[in-house]
């Protein structure tokens, strides 16, 4: 696996893992594993299998091959004992603490398959992640033991099903499909955490093909959008992963992604919470107290890790998370061609490095306040959809783009109202929406909240 790819696939499967305090007794990690969660077959709570389903055009040549990394975590139990054997809630020995906790050990299932087999019929991949137990002595400053701790997994077996499907077309493509199944025994009624114990926990796949490539979910050229709408992915997106010039590797994830998703590079420590502002977590831990921090250092190896790393930043790290400017300008924009927010000019005002600066007003309109602006109205302002002029109370109905993320494609097809036509700083219009029968819509518009589309991205209603 690329070191880019394997970066976004720790990052997904530890997503969640322990939640800031980082601390056994905070109340947020007294539930935990939140992802891609896959119980046994005994157990109807959470899912027992999820399916991948994407396209795939095969080299011209022929031949080629699949390979198929499953990863997850699976449940490791950690207890302390006393130096006679008798359990214990928490063991402290020469000032340090270990407490009892639930860990994650990070597991993976690999497979090599050849096309040509797998358009022979479906090829199974077993997965057998074995129990073990490990008894690890904690001795004092003299040498003299002061207690164990017990370290126990249980056996998770299952299996992975892969299969290709020749899509009908002038096109060589198949459907991909690929279902993660949890076939380990468990008592019926058995309460969430003896579940886990057999559980695959953020279970997710990489996909690499050698050679072929696959077709993008959410922007597929259009000639394959009919097969991609007949794709079925059930508690896990497919998403193209790696570099952007690279079509050949898949990731499916239990967390929607875009294509080709990449850690933003000011991120230095995995703090399991890879949807949160990094320098928010970071602060926040800074200013845990001493004996917060050794309750969180005591929970888990990884904790300790988060706390010594943050304690260790440097100045200069820290002031990076405080904010990136990923461009001031379009792609591709010579710098002489960069937008000023302001009034000058047909758009938004002029350029920088223009060729008469005296013709640029000093004072112009705050981009960053639209109601500065009288030629702009929410309320007021319309837009033509297929000629017809929509503004505030239209009714509309949706079709999200190819481009949209995977979440805006569930609404394609739903009735909304328009709620205001806006305009944001770099002169695109947008349609504010609240979904029509939508039983949270009332307090979302009490707080201001709205989906957006594009003009493009919706039908109007007459």
């Amino acid at each position: 696996m690329s070191d880019p790819v394997r970066k976004i696939a720790d990052a997904v499967l530890y997503e969640g893992y322990l939640l800031y305090p980082y601390r056994a007794s905070a109340q947020k990690n007294r539930l935990r594993w939140q992802f891609g969660v896959l119980t046994p077959g005994g157990d109807s709570t959470e899912p027992t299998r999820n399916r991948t389903e994407c396209l795939f055009e095969p080299s011209a040549s022929g031949g080629g091959e699949l390979h198929v990394r499953l990863r997850c975590l699976q449940l490791q139990t950690r207890s302390p004992h006393d130096p006679d054997g008798s359990p214990a809630q928490e063991l402290v020995v020469d000032g340090t603490r270990h407490l009892q906790f639930e860990e994650g050990v990070p597991r993976q299932i690999d497979a090599v398959l050849p096309i040509d087999e797998l358009l022979r019929g479906d090829c199974a991949v077993p997965i057998v992640l074995p129990g073990t137990r490990e008894t690890e002595e904690i001795r004092d400053g003299t040498g003299a033991v002061a207690g164990t701790l017990v370290r126990e997994c249980w056996p998770v077996t299952g299996r992975i099903a892969v299969s290709l499907v020749d899509v009908p077309g002038p096109y060589l493509v198949y459907r991909l499909r690929l279902d993660v199944v949890n076939e380990s025994a468990c008592e019926a009624g058995a309460p969430r955490e003896e579940v886990l114990r057999t559980s695959l926990i953020a279970a997710h796949t990489v996909i690499a093909a050698h050679p072929g490539t696959f077709l993008s979910l959410t922007d597929p050229p259009q000639w394959a959008e009919p097969a991609t709408k007949e794709c079925v992915n059930e508690h896990t997106w497919p998403v193209l992963a790696g570099p952007d010039d690279r079509s050949d590797l898949m990731l499916s994830s239990p967390i929607i992604l875009a294509d080709h998703p990449q850690l933003a590079p000011e991120s230095t420590i995995n703090l399991f919470d890879g949807l949160e502002n990094d320098e928010i977590l970071t602060l926040r831990t800074l200013v845990l107290t001493d004996e917060e921090k050794s309750e969180a250092r005591a929970t888990d190896p990884r904790a300790a890790g988060i706390i010594d790393a943050v304690d260790a930043m440097p100045p200069e790290i820290l002031e990076r998370l405080h904010g990136a400017i990923r461009s001031l300008r379009p792609a591709g924009a010579a710098p002489d061609e960069v937008p000023v927010f302001g009034t000058a000019g047909p758009a938004f005002g002029g350029t920088f490095g223009a060729d008469s600066p005296a013709e640029m007003p000093l004072e112009t309109t705050p981009w960053w306040n639209p109601a500065a602006d009288s030629s702009v109205n929410p309320d007021t302002d319309s837009v033509l959809v297929g000629g017809v002029p929509v503004a505030k109370g239209s009714h509309v109905v949706l079709r999200p783009g190819r481009s949209s993320d995977a979440q805006d494609r569930f609404l394609d097809g739903m009735r909304a109202t328009v709620q205001a036509v806006v305009h944001d700083v770099d002169g695109g219009v947008h349609i504010a929406v609240s979904l029509d029968g939508d039983p949270g819509a009332e307090m979302q518009l009490a707080h201001g909240r709205f989906r957006y589309f594009r003009p493009d991205e919706v039908e109007a209603v007459e």
